[in-house]
């Protein structure tokens, strides 16, 4: 018998740290839905996350981190992709970038890209200061609703996380999630942020000359 999901307040963050550095699964809020998270370079923990979600392995997860200077670390960075970064985020945007060979596949499920995310919530920056870089997906079951309280989470997913933390997503919409491998942005989900937005921004300099 699997154990119940143990919902925690934010206050609890160093059982939140413990757990997730044990490779445990782990739900928390957002600014945009809940997440689902597990640590990065954590194989055996991404597995956990997948079954957890039943989420198909040709889908990769998104790479959550907390500073926007070490998204270069991860992805390649050109100076369109840079006033992407600089302009929306944190925020609920997610970019596609060409992972840098120092990504193992596995991360990224075999892909050569690799998704990148800065939320703009600061109890989620804090975790990952201490924690070091996640990987997040929205904290329900594949092809189900997103979530946007614990109660909601429960629902879905007691019994496969370890813990929740107690809370309410500030939106019920995910974030943007935009293709910048190529020689122009793609919208690959639309959220709050719009595709006109960025790609006025990813051309700014280019409308100048």
């Amino acid at each position: 018998m699997k154990q119940m999901t143990q919902v925690i307040e934010t206050n609890q963050l160093p059982l939140l740290v413990e757990a997730l550095s044990q490779g445990d699964i782990v739900a928390f809020p957002t600014e945009t839905v809940y997440g689902l998270a597990c640590r990065f370079n954590d194989e055996a923990a991404l597995d956990k996350l997948m079954e957890a979600k039943n989420r198909d392995y040709s889908k990769a997860i998104t790479l959550m981190l907390s500073h926007k200077e070490d998204i270069s670390n991860y992805g390649e960075v050109n100076p369109g992709i840079k006033r992407v970064i600089d302009r929306f985020m944190p925020g609920m945007i997610t970019i596609i970038l060409k992972k840098n060979e120092s990504v193992a596949e596995a991360m990224t499920n075999g892909r050569k890209t690799i998704g990148i995310r800065i939320p703009d919530d600061q109890f989620v920056l804090n975790l990952i200061d201490h924690t070091g870089p996640l990987l997040v997906t929205s904290a329900n079951l594949s092809g189900q609703p997103n979530t946007t309280n614990e109660e909601e989470v429960l629902a879905q997913l007691d019994g496969r996380i370890a813990y929740v933390v107690k809370g309410q997503t500030k939106s019920n919409l995910a974030s943007t999630v935009v293709d910048l491998t190529g020689s122009k942005p793609v919208i690959l989900r639309e959220g709050l942020i719009q595709a006109n937005d960025i790609e006025g921004v990813y051309h700014e300099n280019c409308s100048r000359m």
